[in-house]
C-alpha cells in the first residue's frame, strides 16, 4: 500500500512558475514507476508527466508540457517533484501523482495504482 499527499499548488500569473511535490509513505517508493496527472473544470483526466523508479530514470511527458515541465524523484526522500515553467490559463487544474503498477513508466491512468487527492493549481491570465 503506498499513500501519496501533494502539496504546492496555488495561484499564480501567467508566465510564473510553481513546483509539486508528492510524498509517499512505505519503503517501497523506489520500486514505483510515478506520474502526475491533471484534470481541469469539465474535462477528462488527462496524463501530465512519468518517471520510471530509479532516481534520473526515463522520462515522458505530454506534447502540452514538454519543454515547460520537468518530472523528478529523490528515492531518498521518498517523493516525486513536478517543476512546471511558463505556465499560462489551459494549465489550469487540479494535479495527482499517481504510483504505478512497477517500476518503468506508464503514460496512460490504468497503469497507476495509487493516487493521491490532488493539488489545484490555478494560472490567473
Amino acid at each position: 500500500q503506498v499513500q501519496l499527499v501533494e502539496s504546492g499548488g496555488g495561484l499564480v500569473q501567467a508566465g510564473g512558475s510553481l513546483r509539486l511535490s508528492c510524498a509517499a509513505s512505505g519503503r517501497t517508493f523506489s520500486r514505483y514507476g510515478m506520474g502526475w496527472f491533471r484534470q481541469a473544470p469539465g474535462k477528462e483526466r488527462e496524463f501530465v508527466a512519468t518517471i520510471s523508479s530509479w532516481n534520473g530514470g526515463r522520462t515522458s511527458y505530454a506534447d502540452s508540457v514538454k519543454g515547460r515541465f520537468t518530472i523528478s524523484r529523490d528515492n531518498a526522500k521518498n517523493t516525486v517533484y513536478l517543476g512546471m515553467n511558463s505556465l499560462n490559463a489551459e494549465d489550469t487544474a487540479v494535479y495527482y501523482c499517481a504510483a504505478g503498477r512497477g517500476g518503468y513508466y506508464y503514460t496512460t491512468d490504468d497503469e497507476y495504482d495509487y493516487w493521491g487527492q490532488g493539488t489545484q493549481v490555478t494560472v490567473s491570465s
